[in-house]
């Protein structure tokens, strides 16, 4: 039997089948909680039409970096997935889109080598059969200090394939959950031509935890979804339970 959910910022209790039936959004506060990557595919795209492409890529330790190797097959064990992002094409709403989708229940969704050539590819096919862009972020730790180097290198292999999509004049649609941070915010996810964000979701470079170990403290809310709206970094910020339809205007309304 499942244990019952408890919503840990108002304290409400529910039926996990419940909570799930919510999208697990709080009914009672509307606090998000991380969704998995097929999960969220399910609740996005048209039902039965999303075709998995480059699954066969995983992440391998090539810098031989201290446990590494093993929080790999650990992850994998866990979650049941290769790495730590899905990507596809699919439809929504009738709309054919090429869509990637980071999971934060592999190692926070961090960005690696695997998720920047799953993008680079996934914007590739994008400009091969000229269809929008649809990218969910939750990368909450950045780049992926295990990789080193070619981690950030993910930063301007991104951002380069965003701008070959763009000088396509094809649409791409920047989907923000909490955590969004470092590496992966300050290249892809924030290069949408539309950028959309959940309720409360953290998005930035440095977070409250990286600047607390240099003895520097920031305001809670500074980095959430609402804060970046306030200030012009994003275009709106949707719950989850209307991302789909509003996904679905904005495929209409653009292309």
């Amino acid at each position: 039997m499942n244990e019952p959910f408890v919503c840990h910022q108002c304290g409400a209790e529910m039926e996990a089948d419940l909570f799930a039936r919510h999208f697990k959004v709080c009914p009672e506060c509307g606090a998000h909680y991380p969704l998995k990557a097929d999960e969220r595919i399910d609740l996005l795209t048209d039902e039965g039409s999303f075709v998995e492409y480059d699954a066969d890529l995983y992440s391998v330790d090539f810098l031989e970096f201290p446990r590494y190797r093993e929080r790999l097959k650990t992850y994998r064990e866990r979650t049941g997935m290769p790495s730590e992002m899905m990507s596809g094409l699919a439809r929504i709403g009738g709309n054919e889109v090429s869509i990637a989708v980071t999971d934060m229940h592999f190692i926070m969704g961090s960005m690696g080598s695997v998720v920047g050539e799953k993008i680079a590819r996934c914007f590739e096919r994008a400009v091969e059969r000229r269809l929008p862009v649809v990218i969910v972020s939750g990368s909450g730790a950045g780049a992926r200090m295990d990789e080193g180097t070619v981690a950030l290198m993910q930063m301007a292999k991104t951002s380069a394939a965003v701008q070959q999509h763009d000088n396509e004049g094809l649409l791409y649609i920047s989907a923000v959950t909490n955590p969004t941070m470092g590496g992966a915010a300050a290249s892809f996810v924030l290069l949408g031509h539309i950028v959309i964000a959940e309720p409360g979701a953290m998005i930035g470079f440095a977070g409250p935890r990286a600047r607390a170990a240099i003895g520097e403290e920031m305001p809670p809310e500074l980095q959430s979804a609402e804060a970046l709206l306030a200030n012009g970094m994003i275009d709106k910020v949707v719950p989850r339970r209307r991302l789909r339809q509003s996904l679905i205007q904005l495929l209409e309304y653009t292309t």
